[in-house]
């Protein structure tokens, strides 16, 4: 146990609390294969219940190949491996690296038990690069400060222990044992931003900056330092701000704060709903936005993500689908997937309307009279006085018997559609899509 990888290790796993257990995320590449090796010849770690995690993303001929390479080095080791194969949407607008990160996070996280730790095997020279690609795309303290070691991660956490050590010391210790490790051709590909900087720029600084890697790291611990003494300004701003009810936040209570608070307080409200935070092109559109005039309906979008302003206030939303306004179908009480993602049932489960009805979108000027009510209504007013978000408008289902509008959702049924649904001894509900 004189290996500097071993001592390093050993050292991280007393100073931590105990895990539940131990996984690392193993690409089969030179780090990932160094973490996992060194970690399977101390016995602290195999108490903990060491295994590995690979993903394959089938975005290479040869995939298939690296995770049967992966589960034949944990057998070596005698460590256990399971092999995770993903689905990366090249659709959402992210670009392939970023969807294939997205699905591969996803695919780790469902697989950790209660109080699990992911162990990654990002060093120091992945935290260099990292803190560069932020201070390009314009990040504040929080970016700047770069990875974290240790951060809540699904059901656990996710833990990088080896960001005090070099990519040089883990190349030495794989070539000292011989290691079999992955090349994935990718990584040489300099089109790609990060490989841009490790492969050109870097190497660059550190002819004429011998300690750039390590300017470049005291400046990050600066600006983490800085972005964990914030934290507790804008997380009091946050709790202020914030309608746990409707998810939304107080647009002009958030653009009045500081943009040191502004930013992350953003970023946080975003992260917690499951969404991506905007770019410095979009925050300068949202704070614009935040003083539209009543009745506009601003919508800022950038990749996975919709910022709506409405009512005065901040309301963040995956992309919607394309709804086809003129879908239709004829429906009886069964679960009905509506195009928007949502869907309508009865509330009696496995209760049936005697005759169909007819379900459609909205085309405009559709009008209804409320059971009860003495007047026939717009449907356009009846949103507007009920504080329908206009973003669930267009996919609310709409119920006809014959050519009568009997029924919106389950927000407004005719006296004809009351005695429908009292005649099946149920009523509509309404789930929307987002």
């Amino acid at each position: 146990m004189n290996e500097p990888l071993h001592q390093h290790l050993q050292a991280a796993l007393a100073s931590m609390p105990l895990p539940a257990g131990l996984c690392v995320a193993f690409s089969g590449g030179p780090d990932s294969s160094a973490l996992l090796h060194a970690l399977a010849q101390l016995p602290a770690a195999r108490m903990h219940g060491l295994r590995a995690l690979h993903v394959d993303h089938a975005l290479h001929p040869d995939s298939a190949a690296w995770a049967a390479h992966c589960e034949r080095f944990c057998a070596v080791l005698d460590v256990p491996c399971e092999v995770l194969r993903v689905r990366v949407d090249g659709d959402t607008g992210l670009g392939v690296e970023a969807a294939a990160r997205d699905a591969r996070y996803a695919a780790l996280a469902m697989q950790l038990r209660e109080g699990d730790c992911l162990l990654l095997g990002h060093h120091r020279d992945d935290q260099a690069e990292t803190v560069l690609l932020k201070l390009l795309r314009g990040a504040g303290p929080e970016g700047l400060g770069g990875m974290r070691a240790l951060r809540p991660f699904g059901r656990g956490q996710l833990w990088r222990p080896l960001l005090a050590l070099s990519r040089r010391q883990l190349r030495d210790y794989v070539a000292a044992h011989r290691l079999e490790w992955i090349d994935d051709p990718s990584n040489a590909d300099t089109r790609l931003a990060r490989n841009q900087l490790r492969q050109e720029i870097l190497p660059r600084l550190a002819r004429h900056w011998p300690q750039a890697v390590d300017s470049i790291l005291h400046s990050a611990a600066l600006c983490r330092a800085a972005a964990d003494a914030l934290q507790a300004h804008w997380l009091a701003a946050f709790d202020a701000l914030h309608d746990a009810a409707s998810g939304s936040l107080d647009a002009l209570g958030w653009l009045a704060l500081a943009p040191a608070l502004r930013e992350p307080l953003l970023d946080h409200w975003l992260h917690a709903r499951g969404l991506r935070a905007p770019g410095k092109a979009q925050r300068r559109q949202i704070e614009r936005q935040c003083g539209a005039r009543a009745g506009q309906l601003p919508c800022v979008r950038w990749a996975g993500t919709e910022l709506h302003i409405w009512k005065g206030r901040l309301w963040a939303l995956p992309p919607g689908r394309a709804v086809d306004a003129g879908w239709q179908v004829r429906w009886r009480g069964e679960p009905l997937a509506l195009p928007d993602g949502g869907e309508l049932t009865l509330a009696i489960e496995d209760t049936r309307l005697d005759e169909p009805l007819l379900v459609c979108l909205r085309r405009g000027g559709e009008r209804i009279k409320p059971d009860g009510d003495a007047h026939t209504r717009e449907l356009r007013d009846l949103f507007q006085q009920a504080q329908l978000p206009p973003w669930r408008r267009h996919a609310c289902p709409l119920l006809y018997a014959d050519d009568e509008l009997v029924a919106v959702a389950d927000r407004w049924i005719s006296a004809r559609g009351a005695a429908i649904f009292r005649q099946a001894g149920t009523s509509p509900r309404w789930r929307a899509g987002r």
